[in-house]
């Protein structure tokens, strides 16, 4: 099959990408690449899957994740197009940007969680219809039926400060800034609380994987550092990624920088780890941003597979 045609999804569908539409195109990668796999790291609040891809046998472990938050789908979308992309010059054994698919198949093995955050995404997409049984919860969390800004998962918990990384220093932030369990910044009862970024840490420990890249927006910058804590790999992955992207290499502040995944896997798990934010403007992004940033980073993203 081609590559995911974002633009062709966005005039039938008019609108973001949900949780079934990425579903239906993960069928169609697998039933027509017997190379890519897919699987299930776990179920969401809601008993969503967490649905995984696979690919390769090769030595160095890579694991590409994007959708931690709601209001940020479109990294699926790029995801998912790259996956696409990739899979269609493995088929037709064409290399792209100097590099060859069935090289990278050899010496590396792919895991890509397309989207972490299913019941978020549905949230923020379809609005309470999406809550199900926590749907009177959720009204009360979010203070209305708009949607539109929601970050976290379904039960209020911003899975991106959920993640063992200066998690109980953040709680202090937390109170002396009133934030509560709702559409964002919300870090959960303690490390791993919620079962998406469980079953993503579960994953990360069985794999070991060399190197991470999860996919935000906005700002068009590449996190590679969590304070103190890098890598000895990090600044010489960062610096490709940077020069193939276009994108600066830069550090979070405040808030940002407590609780995040990139935060974990550098400071507790010793694994190069990269957060890109994608594109530029304002959260949530258009739609119609999708191609624009698949473009700007896809010399990047097939990069990415070699380094």
């Amino acid at each position: 099959m081609e590559s995911f045609d974002y633009s062709s999804y966005l005039k039938e569908n008019e609108g973001a990408l949900t949780y079934e539409k990425a579903n239906e195109y993960i069928i169609k990668l697998t039933s027509d690449n017997p190379v890519m796999k897919s699987g299930v790291i776990g179920k969401s609040i809601l008993g969503n899957n967490l649905n995984m891809l696979t690919a390769g046998e090769g030595r160095r472990r890579y694991l590409f994740v994007s959708a931690h938050h709601a209001m940020e789908w479109i990294t699926s979308a790029v995801l998912l197009r790259f996956i696409g992309e990739f899979n269609e010059r493995i088929l037709k054994k064409e290399s792209i940007f100097g590099i060859d698919p069935l090289d990278a198949l050899s010496n590396g093995r792919f895991v890509f969680v397309p989207m972490l955050n299913p019941d978020g995404v549905d949230l923020h997409i379809k609005g309470i219809e999406a809550g199900g049984i926590l749907s009177e919860r959720l009204l009360k969390m979010n203070g209305g039926e708009d949607f539109s800004h929601w970050q976290a998962n379904a039960r209020g918990v911003d899975l991106n400060h959920n993640y063992d990384a200066g998690f109980y220093e953040y709680k202090r932030l937390e109170r002396e800034n009133g934030i509560n369990a709702g559409a964002t910044r919300y870090s959960g009862e303690y490390p791993e609380s919620e079962p998406e970024c469980r079953a993503l840490c579960n994953l990360i420990r069985a794999l070991s994987p060399d190197v991470i890249y999860t996919f935000h927006t906005q700002g068009e910058e590449i996190y590679f550092a969590s304070g103190d804590c890098v890598t000895p790999e990090s600044e010489r992955i960062g610096k490709a990624l940077s020069e193939k992207s276009g994108y600066a290499l830069s550090s979070p502040e405040g808030l940002a920088s407590y609780g995040g995944l990139t935060d974990w896997a550098i400071c507790k798990m010793n694994i190069p780890s990269f957060t890109v934010e994608c594109g530029k403007g304002e959260n949530p992004l258009p739609p119609s941003d999708a191609d624009k940033i698949y473009e700007t980073l896809k010399e990047m993203l097939f990069a990415s597979l070699t380094l």
